[in-house]
Parts: structure tokens; sequence; C-alpha cells
């Protein structure tokens, strides 16, 4: 292992080993069933300690680039081609599983939608407490436990309080003024500083646009993409996302998920345009991508005009020692959208979710959407923008993932 661990620098030692090899897997240069070496002989090439090393091998065992072996030692099992099915492999998958679109249907000349033919069964519509049947040939039955909104400390009201005390003697009547479209600068900068620090995501604030709740982003990111697009979702998910395509009237698309992520034989094979994931427990079914099929996602997206939607909703909570991957650090395409809300990391009453545009889609967003008001109060956003600048949001997040480490042991 030719690797240089910098000992002067504020990332942990086991990180950037971990970065190190997780980078050098991705590129094959430890292909898939390679041995890598011990954990005694990666501590004297890296002049790191083998406990250093064995954090690092824990990380990557935990997101899938590799496995242990008992008695044998750690073994890549990460390969980019996993997953992929070409559409000569396998059965074939029609474009029109699972597809469901109100747009598909005949207009009538009053204006109601009439009663299109099934294409397929349609799932259940109370997907929170029940997993749709299993398509037939569907190896991929059981899922984990489905996560049942385990209990999450509450953020500390006293600091809450004593937050939006500050914010009003500090700012005065500043609180009440109009934000602009996008939300404050105020807080989108303290948002742009704390991925950049907490999740490696670098974005400009131009990029950050505040919005009351995952569900109005959700119908932003349709008017931002198009209606004339065909939305794939994940099967089940959460309820509100399916709801939201609905109501905004585009054709989508439920794309079984399997044990590690959705079924690579529906991705692969169906019409969807944009792809919207929850990588990490997507609910309800408790599942986590691995590192192989979050690669598939942008593998998928790589290919013609494709977007993802990536839905973060709670990945701040992971027990693991380091933040959880996000597919937007992971593209060089920019053509993932990422979201995130407060409303698990501070409290569902203050409605207050944030996407993180590529790039180039800011322009659009602002010629398309500009004239939007934002839908979260100034004062809110202000709060907000406090307790990230003041290390509170950290501490508590940080403090909610050691309680969970330790619950798991």
């Amino acid at each position: 292992m030719n690797y240089i661990i910098q000992k002067d620098c504020e990332t942990p030692a086991y990180l950037q080993l971990y970065r190190l090899i997780r980078d050098d897997i991705i590129r094959g240069v430890y292909p898939w069933g390679n041995r890598l070496p011990s954990r005694r002989t990666a501590a004297a090439e890296t002049g790191v300690s083998t406990v250093t090393v064995e954090h690092a091998y824990d990380l990557l065992c935990e997101e899938g680039y590799i496995e242990a072996r008992e008695r044998s030692g750690y073994f890549v099992s990460f390969r980019v081609e996993d997953g992929f099915l070409s559409p000569a492999d396998g059965e074939s998958v029609s474009h029109s599983h699972g597809l469901h679109s109100a747009a598909l249907s005949p207009h009538r000349a009053d204006g109601i939608h009439s009663a299109a033919p099934a294409l397929s069964p349609a799932p259940p519509r109370n997907t929170a407490s029940a997993f749709p049947a299993v398509p037939a040939g569907n190896t991929a039955s059981a899922f984990p436990a489905a996560p049942s909104g385990d209990a999450v400390p509450e953020f500390p009201f006293s600091v809450l309080t004593k937050t939006m005390r500050r914010v009003m003697n500090d700012f005065g009547e500043t609180i009440l003024d109009r934000s602009p479209g996008q939300g404050c600068l105020y807080l989108r900068r303290a948002i742009s500083q704390y991925l950049a620090q907490s999740r490696g995501i670098f974005a400009d604030p131009a990029q950050i646009v505040i919005g009351s709740g995952s569900e109005y982003l959700y119908s932003l990111i349709v008017e931002l993409l198009g209606r004339d697009r065909t939305y794939g979702i994940e099967s089940p998910s959460y309820k509100k996302i399916e709801q939201v395509y609905q109501a905004c009237n585009v054709r989508y698309e439920m794309l079984p998920l399997g044990k590690d992520g959705i079924e690579s034989a529906a991705l692969w094979k169906s019409g969807a345009d944009i792809l919207h994931i929850s990588p990490y427990r997507s609910y309800p079914s408790g599942v986590t991508a691995s590192a192989s099929k979050r690669h598939e996602y942008i593998r998928w997206a790589g290919t013609g005009d494709r977007y993802l939607v990536e839905d973060d909703f709670e990945s701040e909570f992971s027990v693991s020692r380091k933040p959880e991957e996000t597919l937007f650090t992971h593209t060089d395409r920019e053509n993932v959208i990422y979201m995130n809300t407060f409303s698990q990391t501070v409290s569902p009453s203050l409605r207050t979710g944030y996407m993180v545009l590529p790039e180039r889609l800011s322009p659009l967003f602002e010629k398309k959407l500009g004239f939007y008001s934002c839908t979260v109060p100034t004062f809110i956003q202000y709060v907000l923008a406090e307790l990230i600048r003041g290390g509170d949001f950290e501490r508590h997040i940080n403090r909610v993932r050691r309680q969970k480490r330790r619950e798991c042991r």
C-alpha cells in the first residue's frame, strides 16, 4: 500500500486510509475478489497503528466495498459492473412495469380523467404499514425490519428557545423581512458550510433552495425537470412521494426494491428519466443501498438526459463512524439533486427542508421558478442558521449517534 497518511491533517488517519483504499477499489486497483493486505501489513506499510487499519477496514465492510472472512482476511466485494443488466440479460421486464399515470388517461370534455385500463396491479395505497405484493420471480422477498419511526432523542428544547430569543435580540426587525425566493442567504451559507465539513458536498449557496418540507420541494423538482418526463420511485417507498407525483399529474413507475436497492432488472428496463431514491434506510422497507448499488444508480443516470433525486432523510443518524456516502459527491455529470430536511434533526414543526441543485441547473431554476416566494419564515431560517453556525446542531447529531452506537452494542 503506497499511501501517505497526513499526521497533521484534521481528517482522522482511519478516514484518510478508508478513502484511499475505497478510491483504489473503485478504480480497480484492487479488483473484485482480491485479498487486501492484513491489518499488520497495512499498518507497517502506511505508518499507522493496526487499530487505525481495523477502523478503516470496518468502514469499508459496512459500506460493502470489502468483506471479512474468518481466518482468511479481507476481500474486495465491490465491482463496478455489479448489478448491471443489459436488455439481453435475464428475463424481459416491460417498460410498463408498475406504471401509473393520470396523464395517460383520456381527458373528458369536463376535465375529469376517465379510467384507463390497468397496465399492472397498483401497490397498496397505504404503504406506510404494508409492503406491496412481491412480483412473481422476485427472490428478494424478505426485507429488513422497517424503521417504524425509531425514537430519536428530541433536540434540546432549552437550546432551541435560547437560540430563538438570541435571534430576536440580535437580528431585531430583520426577521420580519421577506425571504428571497431560494431562502435567506444567511441559512444557505450555513448549510453550504455544514455540508462541506460533514458530508463532503461542496456547493455554492446559489445552488441551495429552502422550502417548507420535502413534499413542497418534490413538486418544485417536477416543475424544474418537466412534467413530460417519467419518474421512477422505489416500491415500497414513502407514501407522500407517490402522492406528490400523482398530484403533479406526471407519469411514474414503481420500481421494486431488493435487499440492497432497486432490482437491477426493473431499473435498466424501466422507461424512467428521473430516479427518486432514498439510499439510506428507505422508508418503510429499511433498505440501505450498498456501495455497488449506489454506483449502479450513477451509471444508470450517466446514460441519456437522466437525473437522480437523492432523498437523504435521516442519514445523519447513521451509527457508522463516518457520514454516509452521498451520490451527489460521486458523480461528475451534475445530474444529482440532493435533498434533506430538519424534521428529524431539529423538529418536524419547523417544516423546513432544502435541496442542493447541480450547478448547471441553478440558472434554469432561476429562469423557471425564480418567481416563487420562499415558504419558510425568515425567523425560522435565522434560527436554523444560528443552530448550525453555533455548533448546537452538530452536537445534537453527534450525541444521538453516540447513543445509537451504545444501543447497538
